[in-house]
């Protein structure tokens, strides 16, 4: 890491951290951890819950189906990593947030420290909602067993635009929709002719200019053909 850089600090808080660590170990963003480009920590809201069993969960008042995640373990929790970084960015997994995009990636990427509070069961307090007031976000319109999943795509969307975190710092600018909406051009690797399929001319010529040609040609096309 270059002197001077500040690493990017990440706290995903959820009650089921096992089931993001694995996942957090692995590929780009396993690589940019170990190598100090950014700090993940899973934090478990139980650790500031009361009672023999950690409860962090209780029925709804009013009655109705399901759980909802207790205000006090997570206001503890939210306390405590406020205090590690004055400037943290405080987000929620929820349904009714805006649908995350690339522009809003690319904004979170430049905060120095996230904070992701994943929902889970019928929801959280709305009381740490009043008092906290985290940005919510969502992955789209469908039902999932819980927020850690959509903190997942976060981060995994976030890491990539780290400095360093890529092998080739070209492919954050060449993916889908990071010039605006257009989708990704179609990709090719050895062999050559597979099956009665073979590899499109241009792309064997080493002419750069007429390739990147082609392929914003075909990104246009396949936007329209998907996006129409």
């Amino acid at each position: 890491m270059a002197d001077g850089a500040t690493t990017m600090r990440i706290d995903v808080i959820t009650i089921f951290p096992e089931a993001c660590s694995g996942y957090l170990d692995a590929s780009i963003i396993g690589r940019a951890r170990r190598r100090g480009l950014v700090e993940i920590n899973l934090v478990d809201p139980r650790a500031w819950a009361g009672g023999r069993h950690r409860k962090v969960d209780d029925r709804p008042f009013g009655g109705g189906p399901g759980m909802v995640l207790m205000a006090p373990p997570l206001a503890g929790c939210l306390d405590y990593l406020m205090t590690q970084s004055p400037k943290a960015r405080l987000l929620i997994t929820s349904p009714q947030g805006r649908r995350l995009d690339q522009p809003a990636v690319r904004g979170l990427a430049g905060e120095q420290q996230l904070i992701i509070l994943c929902g889970h069961y019928e929801g959280i307090d709305e009381r740490i909602i009043e008092l906290y007031h985290p940005q919510a976000f969502s992955i789209g319109e469908l039902v999932i067993s819980g927020g850690e999943l959509a903190a997942l795509v976060l981060v995994d969307a976030v890491v990539r635009l780290c400095p360093g975190a890529l092998g080739n710092a070209q492919s954050a600018l060449e993916e889908s929709f990071s010039s605006g909406d257009e989708l990704d051009h179609p990709c090719y690797t050895r062999p050559r002719e597979f099956g009665d399929l073979v590899v499109p001319e241009v792309l064997m010529s080493g002419d750069h200019q007429a390739i990147e040609a082609w392929r914003k040609q075909v990104r246009q096309a396949r936007s329209g053909e998907r996006r129409g």
